[in-house]
């Protein structure tokens, strides 16, 4: 997709704020995944208020939280994180609490993402971006189209050793849990055991765990059916579009992707304001545009052309339907019996 440049109607926010000259001397810090944002926001932003900023990468929520624990929060302004970190950051007493008046483009944000599981209120994040997780295949390979988790997790001979899943701990065991038709915040321990086993017999006919590159495979044609993040689905519709994507009838996840402001940042003003500009409409609706996730900003959805939500139907999901999903939430001391049992999982033969 091709990249546009941001607006720099944040300016006008910037001087709603009445804090342009606190601006002058502060030098933000963002934390993001590679990507996950324009390549000029940083410029873009600056340029819009003369506040000088830095873009530091990070290639997972581990990676991020071990090092906002360890520092306790200091060296680092906004952070984008999914939505159990983000919580983790809140338990933990790292994230800011939000004035709402600091962030006028709130607005723009459709009431349900309001009232998320993880935040309602919006009071310490706000979301970016949001999703669900379900199947991506070929469906010009596939003799009938997928329905359900059990598709993935026992597939037909023709299909065993043509599929992926996605290795991360929450998002593998949550396959199994929709499957078996628990929560995916489940942390009972026999029924976790339970969709421990029914994973260690999937593996056998995996092709792979894979978070990063299942789209390829799908287009290459080494892989037929996958467990896919809606967006990163998308990415295989573009070059292929036999690619489909489906949510089985068990039901999905709510994936939501936040920005949080530290409560040690140095730099309180200029991390407001970032965080305003990329609630922007335009500036926003650049992740919709480019890396074809879903925004949860009214004015950056709608506009999206008629043309391009055709060419990627999951796109077009609802604020209503989303919500019907269950969120990602921060399971505490269950994140060791997780871990625990993604790693059995792996090790099994």
């Amino acid at each position: 997709m091709k990249r546009k440049m941001l607006s720099t109607s944040a300016l006008s926010a910037v001087a709603v704020l009445g804090m342009s000259a606190a601006l002058q001397a502060e030098n933000l810090v963002v934390s993001n995944w590679d990507g996950y944002m324009a390549a000029d926001a940083i410029d873009s932003y600056s340029a819009a208020t003369g506040n000088g900023a830095e873009l530091v990468l990070h290639g997972t929520n581990e990676e991020i939280m071990g090092k906002l624990i360890a520092a306790k929060g200091k060296g680092y302004d906004v952070v984008f994180v999914s939505s159990p970190f983000a919580e983790v950051l809140h338990n933990l007493g790292l994230a800011e609490m939000l004035d709402h008046a600091k962030l006028p483009n709130l607005a723009n944000l459709y009431p349900q993402a309001g009232e998320l599981a993880h935040d309602p209120g919006n009071t310490f994040s706000v979301p970016y971006a949001w999703g669900t997780t379900g199947l991506c295949y070929r469906s010009d390979k596939l003799a009938e189209a997928p329905d359900s988790w059990m598709d993935l997790l026992a597939p037909a001979d023709g299909v065993s050793g043509k599929t992926t899943m996605l290795a991360t701990d929450r998002w593998l065991l949550g396959a199994g849990f929709l499957a078996k038709g628990y929560s995916v915040n489940e942390t009972d321990a026999d029924k976790v055991a339970e969709v421990r086993d029914l994973l260690i017999d999937a593996k056998g006919t995996l092709l792979a765990y894979d978070d990063t590159t299942f789209y390829a495979k799908l287009v290459s044609g080494e892989a037929e059916l996958v467990h896919a993040w809606d967006g990163w689905c998308n990415y295989g519709i573009a070059e292929n579009a036999d690619i489909k994507y489906v949510i089985p009838e068990e039901g999905s996840d709510l994936w939501v992707d936040t920005m949080v402001i530290l409560k040690n940042s140095e730099n309180k003003d200029a991390a407001y304001a970032f965080v305003n500009f990329i609630l922007d409409a335009q500036n926003h609706g650049w992740a919709a545009e480019n890396i074809l996730y879903k925004v949860p900003n009214k004015p950056a959805m709608e506009s999206l052309s008629s043309d391009f939500l055709a060419s990627f139907p999951n796109m077009a999901i609802s604020p209503e339907e989303l919500v019907t999903y269950e969120q990602l939430r921060d399971v505490g001391e269950g994140q060791r019996l997780y871990a625990r049992t993604v790693s059995e999982i792996k090790a099994a033969p």
